[in-house]
């Protein structure tokens, strides 16, 4: 090819390349969208001409621009791509309007798996109503943009989006429905007492705290002192930290928060509840029948839930009583993430108030020698006292069907003490501080409609420490007990239909604990450690009949456990949970559980800390203390019929592997640590009426509870917490904003044990000790104690509520001895020592909502 023709090829390559690449980016430059408000403003300036519309109207468009001198064009095309109306009102004057539209959609379900017929689709206002056709499609013609859809389908949660979303999603988009999972449920049988507190189909005990209504003595939904206004639960101490469940001790409660098990459960030596009740949704408390997805506690399980729904608002409050001062909330951070907080502290470290007063007269009552001295005033006393407690609580719901949660709470006691005799000038000088931390996180997951699963890990840590210094003449006692768990807890539930669902899981437990005792003189130092680890499998089959009469739960839990230093044990607990509708209103009620336990409380009464008990965590090892087992069943029967509830319960628990030094024995086997076994059998009757504003009721228990040692003589003797009577009378009414309760409680008294009367010191050994009676052959005197409260709700604004409520514990100031006991003194003389309860403790409260 000639040169000068190459060179004029290459020239139209050059200039067609260019052409071409120009071109491309005139396109690319046409067709890229822009804000049409954007656009808007340069056609106004093109043509000076001025567009008369709502921003909140034409924010979100896009458009495509026209490269057009003809205006009419331009808006022509405008109006194609985003369906507004464009009104020429003069020669330099438009309108832009909304205008409505035709959409279609297509509904699937959450995994898109399949097409959703005969949808309900409800355009709000104005009001159309259609269904999807058999391909789960809609077409809606000629509606507002802005008009709100609601899509529902049997089994899926409903949908609310607006036309205009669906425009943006492209033609015909495709939209999923959540589906709604439910298991099988206790349904509620009978709200009694007050308001918030449900009997459910599986006989357990429900309290919502957030419609608590009131009861005697109480301005707060404080949850360990609520469950014991329910019969069969009892303080025989009056602490929330001595709960006793059908006659058994404190220890053999499983006190859970957030699925996280607590070893404190109080401040102030248990007066006072360490859960904040306004974040803690529902407390359940289950006496028998229990499910095959809980290990440990024999006698009870008491499970607290704080909130779990995500809230699209900030809500909160806050108070303060004689006593502390506390805030709680939750934040919203996201739709999907959520963050509660709840804090309190105690005032009494500079506030002096009347119900402090009181708690601290209960509390250190036991350095009061009543018998032989005759000046219970000759000891001066300083203390600084001080308790916190702090929660939190981090919600994510990654997506509809998954749901993380972590949790954490923190529990303290701090105490200093100083106590100076000003005859024998001996001063002791007494720290201890008490602390629970615990931190947790779980998964729910819902795989479909019949499947889901829930995961929950957790690390709790309990630590006790205290110090005992005398000056003169000198001597020091440093004690130390600290608890460490760790826990994993699997389950899964499938529902098969409407009436039948089966669970099962796994639950691993760590438990470690550290008992240190150092004392100077004499010298003395121990350091017990142990671990235990459990491993449990159980499952569960729950039915429910179509004609809703029939109810059934049944189970079994199959526990491996190994102390590393000592045993190995393999133990299998069959539940069972029956209700039964014998006639209309009347329904019969079985409840059966074999459980077991492996960590226990002892009970130190040498008075090596001003007299106050302390209770010290310990290991089960299978010799000095076995596992504790215990075996329940329960039948009852009840009436509920306008307003009127009629229960009556008995009941028969067996517990064996308890030590006397766990049971609190204030005799000689106080040191023993012997190994028996303990049987209860009793009777619950509970009547309760109600009408919209007043409710009255009468509980009555009657309890016979008995040990067996057979290495004691007598082998067979009352249990150290035998209450044969228990009685309650309260009523509480409500009118508009106020709530009144007042009641009285009345129960026999707790057997105790004298010394020989003419031979009460053994001096033929040294040291010298007390010769006592037959075990628990005495008793003390009956307990009476009437209460009262009253709140008033009112609100401050349109967002902010609150209340004001005033109570007193022991109206009448009557003395109650809770406990008797004898010791040596220096000169070795009997003397007597009795627990009294509190006085008349008055207390006021104001709390704000918002």
């Amino acid at each position: 090819m000639p040169k000068t023709h190459l060179n004029n090829y290459r020239f139209y390559l050059l200039v067609a390349f260019f052409s071409i690449s120009l071109l491309c980016n005139g396109q690319e430059k046409s067709t890229a969208p822009i804000p049409l408000i954007t656009f808007l403003e340069e056609l106004e300036n093109k043509f000076q001409i001025k567009f008369s519309y709502l921003d909140e109207d034409l924010k979100d468009f896009q458009v495509k621009k026209l490269d057009s001198d003809n205006l009419k064009d331009i808006l022509t095309s405008l109006k194609n791509q985003t369906n507004l109306s464009f009104l020429k009102l003069d020669d330099r004057y438009y309108s832009i309007t909304s205008q409505n539209i035709t959409i279609c959609a297509q509904v699937f379900d959450n995994f898109m798996q399949s097409t959703l017929p005969n949808a309900s689709v409800q355009v709000l206002e104005p009001s159309i109503s259609i269904a999807t056709d058999e391909s789960g499609t809609f077409i809606l013609e000629d509606i507002p943009r802005k008009a709100v859809i609601e899509i529902r389908h049997i089994g899926f949660k409903p949908l609310f989006i607006t036309a205009e979303d669906l425009i943006k999603k492209g033609n015909c988009s495709k939209i999923p429905l959540s589906q709604i999972y439910q298991e099988l449920k206790e349904v509620i049988v009978y709200k009694f007492l007050t308001t918030g507190i449900l009997k459910q189909q599986d006989a357990s005990i429900l309290l919502k705290t957030k419609d608590f209504g009131i009861l005697p003595g109480q301005i707060e939904p404080d949850v360990l002192q609520t469950v014991q206004a329910l019969p069969g639960i009892k303080s025989i101490d009056e602490t929330v930290s001595d709960i006793n469940v059908r006659g058994g001790t404190n220890d053999q409660n499983l006190i859970l928060w957030d699925g996280i098990k607590m070893y404190q459960s109080g401040h102030f030596f248990g007066l006072i509840s360490a859960f904040n009740p306004y974040l803690t949704e529902k407390v359940t408390t289950i006496k028998n029948g229990t499910s095959a997805a809980f290990g440990d506690g024999v006698s009870s399980v008491i499970s607290m839930e704080t909130k779990d729904e995500l809230s699209d608002t900030f809500y909160g409050g806050g108070g303060i009583n004689l006593i502390s001062g506390d805030a709680y909330g939750q934040i919203p951070i996201s739709d999907k993430l959520g963050l509660q907080f709840s804090g309190r502290r105690s005032i009494t470290d500079f506030l002096n108030t009347p119900t402090y007063k009181r708690f601290y007269e209960r509390a250190f009552q036991d350095t009061e020698v009543n018998s032989n001295n005759p000046n219970p005033d000759e000891f001066i006393r300083n203390e600084d006292f001080y308790f916190y407690d702090f929660s939190g609580k981090l919600l994510f719901d990654v997506n509809d069907t998954h749901k993380l949660r972590l949790n954490l709470i923190a529990i303290n006691n701090f105490l200093d003490y100083q106590e100076t005799n000003t005859n024998t000038n001996e001063t002791t000088q007494s720290g201890l501080a008490q602390t629970n931390f615990s931190i947790g996180g779980n998964l729910n997951s819902f795989w479909n409609a019949d499947f889901s699963t829930f995961l929950n890990v957790y690390y709790t840590s309990y630590n006790l420490d205290s110090q005992n210094i005398k000056l003169n003449p000198s001597q020091q006692l440093y004690q130390n007990n600290k608890v460490l768990e760790t826990a994993i807890h699997l389950r899964s539930n499938y529902v098969f239909s409407n009436l039948i669902s089966w669970e099962n899981g796994y639950q691993f437990n760590e438990v470690g604990i550290t008992n240190f005792t150092n004392v100077t003189q004499p010298p003395y130092r121990s350091n017990i450690k142990g671990v235990i680890r459990t491993h449990a499998l159980f499952s569960e089959f729950t039915y429910a009949s179509e004609n809703e009469k029939f109810w059934i739960r049944s189970g079994a839990r199959l526990n491996f456990i190994e102390n590393i230093d000592t045993f190995k044990k393999l133990l299998i607990e069959p539940r069972l949970n029956l209700n039964y509708e014998l006639a209309e209103d009347v329904t019969l009620e079985l409840q059966g559980e074999f459980k077991n336990q492996t960590t226990n409380q002892v009970i130190d009464l040498k008075q090596n800390f001003l007299g106050i008990e302390k209770r010290r965590w310990v290991l089960s090892d299978d010799n000095t203390l076995p596992v504790t087992q215990s075996k329940q069943a329960s039948l009852g029967i009840s009436y509920d019929k306008n307003k009127l509830f009629i229960g009556l319960e008995g009941f028969y628990k067996f517990v064996n592997g308890i030590s006397t030094s766990t049971q609190g024995f204030q005799n000689e086997d106080q040191f023993n640590g012997e190994i028996g076994k303990y049987t209860v059998n009793g009777l619950e009757f509970l009547i309760n009426q109600k009408s919209k504003n007043l409710s009255n009721w009468f509980s009555y228990t009657y309890n016979n509870n008995s040990y067996t040692f057979e290495t004691l003589n007598p082998q067979k003797f009352p249990n150290n917490i035998d209450i044969k009577h228990t009685l309650t009378f309260a009523s509480t009414y409500t009118y508009e904003n106020v709530k009144l309760g007042i009641g009285l409680n009345y129960h026999t008294g707790r057997p105790f044990t004298k010394p020989q009367e003419n031979n009460a010191v053994n001096t033929s050994t040294f040291p010298y000790t007390i010769n006592y009676q037959s075990p628990n052959s005495s008793r003390i005197k009956d307990y009476i104690r009437a209460d009262a409260s009253a709140v008033y709700d009112f609100k401050i604004s349109e967002r902010i509520d609150a209340s004001f409520g005033a109570s007193v514990l022991n109206l009448l100031n009557r003395k109650n001895t809770l406990n008797t006991y004898y010791r040596l003194n220096d000169a070795d003389e009997v003397e007597t020592i009795e627990n009294i309860s509190l006085g008349i403790t008055p207390n006021f409260s104001f709390r704000i909502f918002f």
